[in-house]
Formats: C-alpha cells, sequence, structure tokens
C-alpha cells in the first residue's frame, strides 16, 4: 500500500526532575543540599532512510514520544540523560508544523537527520538554589516538559523521470515494460489510483528511475480527480514523459489533451514547463491510419519537443524513448529546492517575542495568564513545599506577570489562574 500523506503527534521527552535532599553523615547529621539535576528528556530525530519508500508506517502508529531524563539523585548525582527517538522516513518527506502552516524540514538524502521536537531540559537540584540569604533551600525543579508538535508528512517522489498524461493513455503500461514494476492496469479510467515507481536499465551500467502520475485530468492543479494529491510528485523530477494516446479510439484528441495536461502542470508550479519534456505518441499499433500521428509531429515538433511514436504493448519504439531520455537525465541537474525548505532549522521551545510573554483575559471573572514561557515555569515549579511555591511567584514577578496583570486593571482579591494554578492577587 502506497501511503504519501498523514498527519501525526511528536512530543519531546520530558526533563527528569531535580533532587531535594540534605547531607546526612556521621558526623555532620544537618548537611548541606546536596540534590542532583535532572537528566535531559530525549530528543525526537527524523532520519531519512532508503529503505522505505511509503509513510504507512504512520498510518499505524499516529504518537511518536521519546523517554523522560532520569531523576536527580541525593550526594549531587546527575539524573541519566535519556536517549533520543530515531524516527526513519523515506526520502522526499516534507515536514509541516500543522497549526502554524509552516514547512520545517525537507528530508532528501540519505541518512540525513533532523531534531524535530526537542527533549526538556532536567530541573535543578536543591543543591542549585543554595546563595547566601538561602542556605537550606528545602526545594528542587521538576523537569521541563518536551516540546509537541502536530506534524503533516508529505512524500513527493524521488523520482528522475516522471510519466504524465491522461487516465488510460498507457503510463502504467510504460512502466511496466521498461521495469520490473508490475503496476495494475487495465482498460478503463483511474486504473492506477496512486504512483508507480520502477528502476529502468540501460545498457549495462545506466539506472535511473521512472514513476507514472495518476489522476492527471482538466482541474488537477485545483483537487479535481486527486491530482493536486498527485502533482506534488512531478515536482522533483528532472525529465518528463508526456504520454499521448495517438490512436484516438476513445475519441480523445491528442493536440488539445497536451494543452490541457501542460496547463495543469503550469498553475501547478510553472517551472515544471522548463524541465525537459518529451512527447510518446502511444498505441500506434491500434492505428488504422496515421493522419493524426503526423499532425501531432508537425505541431508539437515545432514548438520544439521531440516526438516517439510508441506502442507500450508490443515494445515498438520504446529503445529509441528510453535512450533518449536517459540522455537528458544524465545531462538535467536536479532541480532545485526553495531555499526555505532546504534549510532546516528547527527550534526548541522559545520565549515569546518582547512585550508578548504572557496572554491574560479575564473569563468569568478570572484572569487567565498564558504563554508557552509562563506555562513551562508553573510546570517545573516543585509545588509541594511552600518554599517552592514563593520561589515561582517572585520569578513569575521578575518575569514581569505582576506588571501585566495591573496593566489589565486588577485588583486585590480577584482571581488569577496561571496555567492551571490558581490564586488570588493582593498587592503587597
Amino acid at each position: 500500500m502506497f501511503v504519501d500523506e498523514v498527519e501525526i503527534k511528536v512530543k519531546g521527552g520530558d526533563g527528569g526532575d531535580g533532587m531535594t535532599s540534605f547531607r546526612r553523615e556521621k558526623y555532620e547529621p544537618s548537611g548541606g543540599p546536596d540534590g542532583g539535576d535532572g537528566g535531559h528528556g530525549g530528543n525526537v530525530i527524523f532520519e531519512v532512510d532508503e529503505g522505505i519508500n511509503t509513510l504507512l508506517d504512520f498510518k499505524e502508529r499516529k504518537v511518536f514520544e521519546a523517554q523522560s531524563g532520569e531523576r536527580g539523585g541525593s550526594k549531587d548525582q546527575h539524573g541519566k540523560d535519556a536517549e533520543d527517538l530515531i524516527v526513519p522516513v523515506p526520502p522526499g518527506t516534507t515536514v509541516t508544523n500543522v497549526k502554524k502552516d509552516e514547512i520545517v524540514a525537507d528530508l532528501v538524502e540519505a541518512g540525513q537527520q533532523v531534531v524535530i521536537a526537542e527533549g526538556g531540559r532536567g530541573g535543578r537540584g536543591n543543591a542549585r538554589f543554595k546563595n547566601s540569604t538561602r542556605q537550606a533551600p528545602k526545594f528542587s525543579e521538576n523537569g521541563e516538559p518536551g516540546e509537541k508538535k502536530e506534524l503533516k508528512l508529505e512524500l513527493k517522489l524521488l523520482a528522475d523521470v516522471g510519466v504524465v498524461g491522461y487516465p488510460s493513455v498507457g503510463k502504467s503500461t510504460l512502466i511496466s515494460k521498461v521495469s520490473a514494476a508490475k503496476p495494475k492496469t487495465g482498460a478503463y479510467h483511474f486504473t492506477t489510483t496512486t504512483p508507480n515507481l520502477g528502476v529502468v536499465k540501460v545498457g549495462d551500467y545506466n539506472t535511473f528511475v521512472m514513476a507514472d502520475i495518476p489522476g492527471l485530468i482538466e482541474g488537477a492543479h485545483s483537487g479535481v480527480g486527486l491530482g493536486d494529491q498527485f502533482l506534488r510528485h512531478v515536482e522533483r523530477t528532472k525529465v518528463l514523459i508526456h504520454m499521448l494516446d495517438i490512436s484516438a479510439l476513445e475519441g480523445r484528441e491528442p493536440l488539445e489533451d497536451f494543452k490541457k495536461i501542460n496547463q495543469e502542470l503550469s498553475k501547478f508550479n510553472a517551472d515544471l514547463l522548463d524541465r525537459p519534456q518529451v512527447v510518446a505518441a502511444n498505441k500506434i499499433d491500434l492505428m488504422d491510419d496515421k493522419d493524426n500521428l503526423v499532425e501531432v509531429k508537425k505541431e508539437l515538433e515545432a514548438e520544439g519537443y521531440e516526438v516517439f511514436p510508441i506502442s507500450a504493448v508490443t515494445g515498438e519504439g520504446l529503445d529509441d524513448l528510453i535512450s533518449r531520455v536517459n540522455e537528458l537525465v544524465e545531462e538535467t541537474p536536479q532541480p532545485q529546492i526553495e531555499p526555505e525548505e532546504e534549510e532546516v532549522v528547527i527550534k526548541g521551545p522559545q520565549p515569546e517575542e518582547e512585550g508578548e510573554k504572557f496572554k491574560i483575559n479575564k473569563e468569568n471573572g478570572v484572569y487567565q495568564v498564558s504563554g508557552e514561557e509562563v506555562e513551562r515555569k508553573v510546570a517545573m515549579a516543585d509545588l509541594s513545599t511552600e518554599e517552592g511555591l514563593r520561589h515561582l511567584i517572585k520569578t513569575l514577578q521578575n518575569a514581569g506577570l505582576e506588571d501585566a496583570l495591573r496593566d489589565a486593571g486588577i485588583n486585590d482579591g480577584e482571581k488569577v489562574n496561571v496555567a492551571g494554578l490558581e490564586f488570588e492577587y493582593y498587592n503587597d
């Protein structure tokens, strides 16, 4: 089964909690704090695996979560960092952040890795909070939550040659004839509902990968016939074979078909018409006369296209077609990927921009405070002790929360909810 678009969820591992501990030795019953830091949570990493050619595994498993870091120990022992979760993906996978609707990674080369979701840092042990005025801190810090993302994965086939044309013109038959691929074929429209790949051998040493692109009909660029789902696979091809049914047995007009398909390619991505494109005039074995072929060759060759009369069924003309396509593959550079897709930069959780550290909304009389930074601070706070709670409040004050609440018009005695932590506000 071929799957080329899925949505999944990923989460980096949580950081390990810091430890609250004090030295208890024979001659030092009330020693100082010695709680260690927690370990770093594991990252979720996507890695290109050439042995995979589908996203089918992601249909079966929708959530990928790395392990959490180990908790810190006493005697200043730090928790162990968690191992990263390596997730194999096929070459040609584009990763999009669903909520932000932006491409975050474009994975092409074998072995290429990218951190998709960062693990949280380990919480600090109480030994880290000791200072000149606080000699025996009785609190530590929880581990930072791992980064969460909702992602859409799209697979764009890494084929050298894309075969385009209306349904039932013989694309799948061509693939089966010139390669070892055995796609489903038949004498009815939309026999092919997924792209087919085949490796074509030319001579003793040369090979190239050919893919037929199904579902191309008028309006394909906007989704008619599922064409927009398949057109993405054309974007990475070096050379296009444009197949026409030259027999006209189904009442088709080859020249009209040629123009319509190229219009769809142009509407989807105008650069596609700059790719080398040869014309395969198929089904010459079914022709009653050659008037159609003569007309097609005359007009398209005048426009600069090379036309190869072939029969994908009998094999007539295929050697000349494949030989020329192989030459074009060798002399044509790989299509350039857009810079924003090529530059893979994945950032972990980042503080909000200046001036947007907090979002404050008053709902049902309660001031609701949200924002990645403040939610992270609350998640990492040790709320099991009064000292830990005071430390959190001071941290939030230093971050400007009290000023932001006053600017929002809060009065003494009104309730505030900070990432699930509710309290009454007093300006003292």
